[in-house]
């Protein structure tokens, strides 16, 4: 495979993320099928830092501890901004913001994600929607920890919108690794589908984790009809063409681990919760997966539309450690999903804001990698506000 590598390296380059100048097309001089395939469509330009395939050409690398081990935290659904014009409705946004920094200072993550419904868009005003934002990332920034935003069906309303919250995220914080989805990629009201890698040490030439992230949509568009509340099926291409440019510039991805991140869980997960068992699955189990708690389902007739994008990240994704969710705000479980062989978790209900139950709790989920080898475990668990833990498996090849 050396005897093109420059070659091999600019073709994938080009083909994945951060596609800021778009071109027509990309002349090559090596006959390879998998490269003549690759280039014959339309692709943009992405940034090659001394050689090395790197979406964030100006920001630091993301890099596990000195002590080979890293820790991700994930918050989800935080829904500020719900009723402005009540006393109760700001005072949960002060209350969320509370948590964050008390979650961050406790947990102490290499990196954060924010795992949807950022903002209960259908209560903002027109006016000030994204400025939300800003006080969403005012304790990460304080934190100076590096983080990514999935976006959820309340993050789709008539006054905000997902493309909206990236741009707002991503022009007033360094911290932020959330990116736009390539022209032609995620369906109308869903952009925010992008990865991030994660290397083991700074000078590495290819990272030992990848991050994924994707967009649901779901809630309505600005004129109040509904979207879709499903992966787009145009993610599923995409997936693919990103995983096969990794591996040619990357090589086999043996040694590299992955996790994806989802608002909305996939449909299939409605199945897995009725085989739970509170011993191997434990935490909440409070809210029945039904219509409008999985990927295309609320309506009936959209059900199944989310399978191209289940298929595609689970046949070309290698090493997926874990698929993990919010949108259920009373669900705190991991389990096997049977079909594919894959973890699914849900994250933690952590904001003020939107519905609860008695007892439920708020807080964040965690995984900690002990070491950047795909075949060692992960632990994971859920960490509530007054120091809780609870909700403790050991994610491996042996968990069910």
């Amino acid at each position: 495979m050396w005897w093109y590598p420059y070659t091999l390296l600019l073709v994938a380059s080009k083909l994945l993320m951060v596609r800021a100048l778009p071109i027509a097309s990309i002349t090559i001089v090596d006959k390879s099928p998998t490269l003549a395939r690759l280039t014959a469509q339309s692709v943009d330009t992405f940034p090659i830092t001394n050689g090395i395939l790197n979406p964030y050409p100006d920001k630091p690398r993301v890099v596990f501890g000195k002590d080979g081990a890293f820790k991700l935290t994930v918050f989800a659904d935080i829904h500020y901004g719900e009723n402005p014009w009540d006393w109760w409705g700001p005072q949960q946004d002060v209350n969320t913001s509370r948590l964050m920094r008390t979650m961050l200072a406790m947990e102490r993550p290499d990196y954060v994600v924010i795992n949807g419904d950022l903002i209960t868009g259908e209560n903002t005003f027109r006016e000030n929607s994204t400025s939300l934002i800003d006080t969403i990332v005012q304790s990460l920034d304080e934190a100076k920890v590096p983080f990514s935003s999935t976006y959820g069906n309340h993050d789709n309303q008539v006054n905000i919108t997902h493309i909206e919250e990236i741009e707002r995220e991503t022009s007033i914080t360094p911290f932020s690794y959330t990116r736009r989805s390539p022209p032609g990629v995620g369906g109308v009201g869903g952009p925010g589908n992008y990865w991030v890698p994660v290397y083991e040490k700074e000078m590495d030439m290819s990272p030992a984790l990848v991050l994924w992230f994707f967009d649901s949509r779901g809630g309505v568009y600005t004129n109040g009809t509904s979207m879709p509340d499903w992966v787009d099926e145009s993610v599923a291409a995409w997936i693919a063409d990103e995983t096969e440019a990794m591996n040619v510039a990357w090589g086999p991805p043996k040694s590299r681990s992955a996790l994806a991140f989802v608002h909305i869980p996939p449909h299939p997960i409605q199945a897995v919760q009725e085989t739970l068992n509170s011993t191997v699955n434990p935490g909440l189990n409070a809210d029945g997966l039904g219509q409008g708690s999985t990927q295309a389902t609320t309506s009936p007739a959209s059900v199944g539309n989310d399978r191209p994008f289940w298929d595609a990240l689970n046949t070309h994704v290698k090493n997926l450690r874990a698929v993990v969710s919010g949108h259920d705000h009373g669900d705190e479980w991991c389990a096997r999903e049977p079909t594919y062989d894959v973890i699914f978790c849900f994250s933690k209900h952590s904001g003020y804001g939107g519905y609860s139950g008695e007892g439920w709790g708020r807080g964040v989920r965690s995984f900690v990698f002990r070491s950047s080898l795909p075949s060692d475990g992960i632990d994971s668990y859920i960490l509530l506000e007054d120091g809780t833990a609870r909700a403790r498996v050991f994610l491996n090849h042996e968990y069910r």
